[in-house]
């Protein structure tokens, strides 16, 4: 019975990723360029961030992802330029994608840190699938293939952004053009589809040693359940952030091409971010499904690591709020 189920489950899974494809990472809070092309150089140092991610450890083929980026001001900070390498495995299916990103940076206030940033990244996406880990129901189905086989998609993504010392409001796009172009639909590699990103949040000072950062993102694609990111953070002794989400389906507006009855997936996850030194943050993510699913598995979890390769004098606390 339990065989069944993780066969179900993993068939479902699998179906359900050439909708929604992007990565999940939980601590995309503290390097927004994960999110948007727009926040390329907000932290106006050189900033090296990378992430780990072993989605439902313990279940066979479940996802796991890499990426690793970095960005920078120039220009008197106006201009960001970052780039960003991320790896994604499920199952059978892989994707490797490579962006770079421009972001312009305009002050629109008295206070230089009132800033609209317009961001634009392209790059390319390649997707591919290993035929020699699936099993074809019927022997001999032409429909499966006996090796692996994989497609290069070219990229582009776009953002947005308003914020303040205090606080910020975004919104982005990716996966642009993959959908727009021809593919051997033979092979059966998915193609990546556009995503939208939609996000805001604020940090109070509640006293000398103690901040607290509410935020949330919605996730969307026109295809795949819209998700939602509940964020509350607090950031301690200008050193220490602990906090969590509450991840959850929502039903934003109807999708005639989703499938009806689907179970609503919701997750609870605890986070901490760590600064080891003035350039060196090391934070952890620990995901918990509470549906029927978190039996089955030991929980999702993440490791980033963070490196200013080169800092101005800007102490954690004073960072701006937006993705910290």
């Amino acid at each position: 019975m339990k065989k069944l189920f993780f066969t179900t489950c993993l068939a479902i899974i699998t179906l359900g990723a050439t909708a929604q494809q992007d990565a999940q990472y939980s601590q995309y809070i503290f390097n927004g360029l994960y999110v948007s092309p727009a926040y390329a150089g907000y932290k106006q140092d050189f900033y090296v961030h990378s992430f780990f991610r072993s989605q439902w450890a313990g279940f066979p083929g479940a996802p796991q992802s890499f990426s690793i980026s970095g960005d920078v001001a120039v220009a008197d900070t106006k201009v960001g330029l970052g780039m960003m390498i991320a790896a994604d495995k499920l199952g059978a299916q892989s994707s490797l994608a490579t962006n770079f990103n421009f972001a312009y940076h305009i002050p629109v206030g008295e206070d230089d840190n009132t800033r609209l940033s317009f961001g634009v990244g392209v790059g390319f996406i390649q997707a591919g699938l290993d035929g020699t880990q699936l099993s074809a129901v019927q022997e001999g189905d032409n429909y499966i293939p006996t090796a692996a086989v994989s497609s290069l998609f070219p990229d582009a993504r776009a953002g947005v952004m308003f914020s303040t010392n205090n606080f910020y409001a975004g919104f982005s796009a990716d996966n642009l053009i993959a959908q727009n172009m021809q593919q051997d639909r033979s092979m059966l590699v998915p193609v990546p589809k556009p995503h939208y990103y939609l996000t805001a949040g604020q940090i109070f000072d509640l006293n000398e040693d103690m901040k607290l950062n509410p935020s949330f993102l919605l996730k969307d694609d026109r295809a795949g359940p819209t998700s939602l990111d509940l964020n509350l953070f607090m950031l301690l002794s200008e050193r220490l952030w602990v906090g969590g989400t509450y991840r959850t389906a929502v039903p934003l507006y109807n999708k005639p091409n989703l499938p009806s009855g689907l179970p609503k997936t919701n997750a609870t996850v605890a986070m901490i971010e760590f600064f080891v030194t003035d350039k060196l943050r090391v934070g952890y993510a620990f995901d918990y499904s509470t549906t029927s699913l978190g039996g089955y598995n030991y929980g999702s979890h993440e490791i980033s690591l963070g490196i200013y390769l080169r800092k101005g004098d800007v102490t954690p606390g004073n960072e701006k709020c937006y993705f910290r």
